[in-house]
């Protein structure tokens, strides 16, 4: 029997970039097999480099007549083949990476200085693919042993004693082998066999390069065989021969491993051909030959780009090997994004395939929302990552929970989730999650305990005790097997969806992405004793890094002539218009990713591959999509931090086409510019509203006279003079603001704390001139903090400050004992303002009496307190306390006279600053100013005297402020009528 391939030296064919591939792969092996023998076909075997490459090549035959079709298999499923002398079947990544773990926690629990702890997954991770990098590369475990770290730091020093210890795991001989490791044993144990005797029938290597060694060793195994050979994606045919001597010269350090035909140029070097001379495996030609040559010329190995000026002028005129190239250079990623999905779907609208190719997922999905609009929805080859899926959330989530305190924010993100409570109960669960938020928001607490959700969850005590019997037992923080952590997490997770009721938790595994993260905690508890005993720390990033490993595809869903690839799969399908997204350095190429076990000089000695590997296999995939019929290359001008980069790709192809003015280049590029511009327009005029909508003014709400409150305390009096429209909002609309979701000690927090200090010590009676009254007045602080703040570590840092403090507030206690005795706290007062039907309420922290009709009136701060001048104009409390007192308001003080009043300082500088009520008939003043508010045509003005222009208030954002500037006058609304008042 006759092959397709004449016996000769080994067979390395091509096929240039922007074609069919697996048609023309079709087409090529067709036309070397004899027509008259109907199984010749079938006797052919093809490896394909990847799952989509060996779909393609099959779907390449799915147009034609019934017929015997080749054997077509993935590199990958040589792993799985039975292996001669060694039965074992590949270990699970899962269960190597936790049998690392293990490892790896222990070198973190003894040095510390490594990394930290929620690093471990990652750290086990990076050292499995290190192992899998050895293995295809063919270096032995015992090479990283005679590296020698010479003058470098110490931490590398260190790093090899470990890798050392972990041999056991990188060998292959102890521990099971992995994927990697089998995979290079039998492309060893077939290459010997074949040396021996040829297998039947030709064999065909497709999509792949030989970028890592197993694979390159494949290819030479099979390109040597009788009818064995390899078909090389994306070879560029322009290239001269002195630049593929450059990169086939293993001597040379600068011979371009990130060129795009760097791999191309190596596997030649390896088979002893020219690969100047590697023949085409058909005489298919790409959409547009004079830009792939302009591209060629371009990304040339920075040692030769000297080639620029002398080979430019055999590109001609740049304006036709540019001319269906656009350049879109967007001012934000969202307007690339924007514009990016118009362009898509004008395409579909034509009826034209578009591929949008980048490595970018921010981008990926922000193209996919923004195709939503017209209800497009895109086939994603990278799909979502398990993570950003609804049941991915909620594991994340609660494994989040494990081994901490319950926190309120967490807590309510949780309750929040749409597959928490997915039965008939959901309604009620979502009314009482608001009701629960909305008290946690005003009363706290921080980490709502039991006690704590059954007080604020009154109308649904058994809701409270189901969300406690569930959160409780997560919090648990003592080391436990990774399997009773693994069963507590999904218990916790399908009793949340499951609800009270203890419905069937269905609706956490259904769908894809539900099959999808119940497949990966199957496999994580299959393998669970690998992992030992860890903390609910370790585990939760474990948990997490077993999670993000998940993606969820629905490509089946996609529109048909909508496709989203990532690079690799550039090589494996084209279209009419392929936009090239992203392309900021650092994005594509991606920088590559840093390696925590051996740095550039230490990999290079052991013999691994370089950084750059890694970008030249990204140049191939950019140049390949950038060969279609119609091209985008698309970036972002700035992302939300900085100005970006372009990638080094477009930057030498941009600087190439405007550096030749001769060849009408600067036009050229001037077109690229103006095409994306003008599809720029188009999307950002989506974007404008249809008609301008004018600035809100400066707002005075004119509330009737009736309506106005009949009571104010002595900070809203502080509200009416600075910015009345604040004091509008609570007092005459009732809005309120609510506290942060996830509260933090702030400063009225400790002003609170070291309130309730000071009244407790009070209380309690101690002499201030005692000699234990300093130790006294710290265990009083310190008891009474531990009772107020749930803060561990804030704790002792306001009892830190309160402890240089106590001395000097004692020292002042003394002098004001002296003038008088405690004799109320927290006392509130109330006053009539005659005539005008106002009350005004106070409440002072402290009214000490001299026993002879004399009162003194104090108030705590723990900021700075109001200078004299501001108490005159703005800051009026001790001034209205005082007149209260002397006018009876207060119980139990009839009779007293205010002798002095002061404010006593709880900061960094202690003190007094007395109230200045010797010159100012305070309470005349009130009455005027209560008065003026009175009237039926004074507004509610916004922001009339602020005591910082820059500060924000409460209800800014319901006032409108930004669209007008406090200098701007204010506008007066009657309320009632919704007009301007007569």
């Amino acid at each position: 029997m006759t092959g397709p391939f004449a016996p000769g030296e080994p067979r390395l064919f091509t096929l240039p970039a922007g074609i069919d591939g697996p048609a023309e792969i079709r087409r090529g092996l067709e036309a070397r097999l004899p027509s008259g023998d109907p199984a010749a076909l079938s006797r052919v075997t093809i490896l394909a480099n990847s799952r989509r490459m060996a779909r393609a090549v099959a779907a390449a035959w799915a147009d034609g007549p019934a017929r015997l079709l080749p054997r077509i298999r993935t590199i990958a499923d040589l792993a799985t083949a039975p292996l001669t002398g060694d039965p074992r079947p590949p270990v699970s990544p899962v269960r190597r990476r936790l049998e690392l773990s293990q490892l790896v926690g222990r070198l973190l629990a003894a040095d510390g200085r490594i990394a930290p702890r929620t690093a471990l997954y990652d750290l086990a991770d990076s050292l499995a693919r290190l192992a899998d990098e050895m293995h295809d590369e063919g270096v032995p475990a015992a090479a990283l042993s005679a590296l020698e770290t010479g003058d470098l730091s110490g931490h590398w020093d260190r790093t090899l004693r470990f890798l050392d210890i972990a041999a056991h795991w990188m060998d292959g001989e102890s521990a099971a082998p992995t994927e990697a490791l089998r995979l290079r044993r039998q492309v060893e144990t077939l290459a010997a066999r074949w040396a021996a005797e040829s297998p039947e029938g030709p064999m065909l290597v497709v999509g792949s390069t030989g970028s890592r060694g197993t694979t390159a060793a494949l290819i030479e195994a099979v390109c040597r065989l009788p009818q064995g050979a390899a078909i090389l994606p994306g070879h560029d045919p322009d290239l001269p021969g002195d630049v593929w001597d450059r990169l086939s010269d293993p001597g040379d350090s600068e011979s371009g491993e990130d060129h795009p035909q760097y791999r191309t140029a190596a596997l030649a070097a390896r088979l002893d051909l020219a690969p100047v001379a590697l023949p085409a495996w058909t005489e298919a030609a790409p959409p547009d030959p004079a830009r792939n040559r302009l591209i060629s010329l371009a990304l040339r190995p920075a040692p030769v780009t000297d080639q620029w000026l002398a080979e430019a002028p055999g590109l001609g005129d740049l304006a036709a090997a540019t001319a269906r190239i656009t350049l879109l250079e967007a001012p934000s990623p969202r307007a690339e994004s924007e514009t990016i999905a118009l362009r898509i779907r004008a395409a579909v609208e034509a009826g034209t395939k578009t591929i949008l190719v980048t490595p970018d997922r921010v981008l990926t999905r922000q193209v996919a929302a923004a195709l939503d609009r017209w209800d497009i929805a895109v086939d994603d080859s990278a799909g979502t990552p398990l993570p950003l899926t609804a049941p991915g959330r909620l594991l994340r989530q609660v494994a989040g929970l494990m081994g901490r305190r319950l926190a309120a924010a967490d807590l309510l993100a949780l309750l929040k989730h749409p597959l928490v409570v997915r039965g008939g109960a959901r309604g009620d669960h979502v009314l009482a999650t608001q009701r629960l938020e909305v008290r946690i928001r005003k009363d706290g607490p921080p980490f709502p305990d039991r006690a704590a959700l059954t007080a604020h969850s009154a109308e649904a005590p058994g809701w409270a005790d189901w969300i406690a019997d569930v959160t409780g037992p997560l919090a648990a923080a003592d080391p436990a097997p990774v399997e009773a952590h693994i069963a507590r997490h999904l218990a916790a997770a399908e009793a949340l969806v499951a609800g009270p009721d203890g419905a069937a938790p269905d609706e956490l595994w259904a769908g894809p992405a539900g099959r999808e993260a119940r497949a990966r905690m199957a496999e994580f508890a299959r393998h669970a004793e690998a992992g030992g005993t860890v903390s609910p720390a370790d585990y939760r990033a474990l948990a997490d890094g077993i999670l993000s490993r998940g993606e969820v595809r629905g490509g089946e869903d996609g529109h048909p002539l909508v496709l989203i690839r990532g690079t690799l799969e550039a090589r494996v399908e084209t279209a009419p218009l392929v936009i090239l997204g992203g392309l900021v350095d650092g994005v594509w190429p991606p920088v590559p990713a840093p390696d925590p076990w051996l740095n550039r000089q230490l990999r290079r000695e052991a013999g691994l591959l370089s950084p750059e590997r890694q970008v030249g296999l990204s140049a191939h995939d950019f140049t390949q999509a950038a060969a279609a019929e119609e091209v985008w290359f698309t970036r972002a001008l700035r992302t939300d931090e900085a100005q970006t980069v372009p990638s080094r790709w477009l930057n030498r192809i941009v600087t190439l086409i405007g550096g030749l003015p001769e060849q009408d280049g600067p036009r050229a590029l001037e077109a690229m510019r103006d095409r994306g511009a003008g599809w720029l327009a188009r999307a950002a005029a989506l974007s404008v509203p249809p008609a301008r909508v004018d600035p809100a003014p400066r707002p005075s709400p004119v509330v009737p006279v009736e309506a106005r409150p009949d009571r104010l305390s002595v900070s809203d009096i502080a509200a009416l003079i600075r910015d009345p429209y604040a004091l509008y909002a609570r007092k005459i609309l009732g809005l309120y603001p609510l506290g942060p979701l996830r509260q933090s000690p702030d400063a009225r927090d400790r002003g609170t704390a070291l309130h309730a200090v000071l009244e407790r010590f009070v209380r309690e009676g101690t002499d201030p001139a005692a000699p234990d009254a300093r130790a006294r007045l710290l265990d009083t602080a310190a008891r009474v903090l531990d009772e107020v703040c749930p803060w561990p570590t804030v704790r002792q840092v306001w009892l830190a400050r309160f402890r240089r403090i106590a001395a000097a507030w004692l020292a002042d206690e003394v002098a004001r004992r002296v003038r008088g005795a405690p004799a109320h706290l927290e006392i509130t007062g109330r006053a009539p303002l005659a005539g005008l039907g106002v009350e005004i309420v106070a409440k002072a922290d402290r009214i000490d009496t001299d026993g002879a009709g004399g009162a003194w009136i104090y108030d705590y701060k723990t900021g700075a307190p109001p200078t004299k001048n501001a108490q005159i104009a703005f800051e009026k409390q001790l001034l209205i306390e005082a007149a209260m007192l002397d006018r009876g308001a207060f119980p139990g003080l009839d009779g007293y006279r205010t002798a002095g009043a002061a404010y006593i300082g709880l900061g960094a500088k202690p003190g007094e600053v007395e109230a200045p009520l010797e010159d100012h008939d305070t309470w005349d003043r009130l009455v005027e100013l209560v008065g003026a508010w009175q009237s039926p045509t004074r507004g509610y003005t916004a922001r009339i005297a602020p005591q910082w222009a820059w500060e924000s208030g409460d209800h800014d954002h319901l006032a409108r402020r930004g669209e007008w500037e406090d200098t701007d006058t204010p506008r007066p609304v009657d309320v009632a009528r919704g007009e301007d008042p007569p």
